[in-house]
């Protein structure tokens, strides 16, 4: 089915207009026309069928049928250390695919990509248009939030206060991943640190504990950190039953 995301006001109106990029796609690169039937997202939980009533050069005006809500899910947060080349845009495609409900790029010790903030900002745009793409692709109505690149514990610091904290730490041995989550109370907020290549340092392990953090194993063998992250939300996925 033909999905296009357009971020709506709540309540939905009955008819939007769409111009600019939004046009450009529906009508150059889906090649829909005036009656073509396909569905909208609002990157909010709800889908709308929709049906384009009249496209000019400059505008398209689609004529939306009632909501339909997606059935709530827990929130679960990435905060992924910054790795290098395009890692974290697989992450975040196929992290969207698993469920994750947001994304929280961050500078740690061994981080070795560092980013300006006028990059920063460009990468943010960009990681914004990858996850929008991929929920659409995977069905999703809504659209994970990507937080721009900030320092580790200061991501730590904002998370709602009811959030689980867990650490993958390739030296935790004791707590598997899948026992820390099913200690969690059910639907309530979790979020996963992830290291970048070469891990945490023991002092960031020690300041997320001091935050309430619990390290946690995915096993005996070492992933990538671009593979740690999606293995685990495919172990939490799992435990809540929305995959396998």
């Amino acid at each position: 089915m033909v999905r296009l995301f357009v971020p709506l006001p709540e309540p939905a109106p009955s008819e939007v207009t769409l111009s600019g990029e939004r046009r450009h796609y529906l009508v150059h690169v889906l090649r829909l026309g005036e009656g073509a039937s396909f569905e909208v997202f609002d990157g909010s939980g709800r889908a709308f069928d929709a049906c384009v009533a009249s496209l000019d050069a400059d505008a398209v005006r689609l004529v939306l049928g009632e909501a339909r809500r997606a059935p709530a899910r827990r929130e679960v947060g990435i905060v992924q250390g910054l790795p290098k080349g395009d890692k974290l845009e697989l992450v975040l495609q196929k992290g969207t695919e698993l469920g994750a409900t947001s994304f929280h790029p961050v500078a740690a010790a061994r981080s070795v990509v560092k980013l300006e903030p006028k990059r920063a900002e460009e990468r943010t745009a960009r990681w914004a248009k990858i996850v929008e793409e991929a929920a659409r692709q995977c069905r999703r109505n809504d659209v994970p939030v990507v937080h721009p690149p900030r320092p580790l514990l200061e991501a730590a610091r904002t998370l709602v206060p009811t959030t689980s904290l867990l650490v993958l730490d390739e030296e935790e041995s004791a707590v598997p991943l899948g026992e820390a989550f099913r200690a969690c109370a059910p639907g309530s907020p979790v979020a996963l640190v992830v290291g970048p290549e070469g891990g945490l340092s023991r002092e960031e392990v020690s300041a997320l504990r001091a935050l309430g953090a619990r390290p946690v194993t995915l096993g005996r063998l070492i992933l990538r950190t671009e593979t740690a992250a999606l293995a685990a939300l495919a172990v939490m996925a799992h435990l809540d039953g929305e995959l396998g």
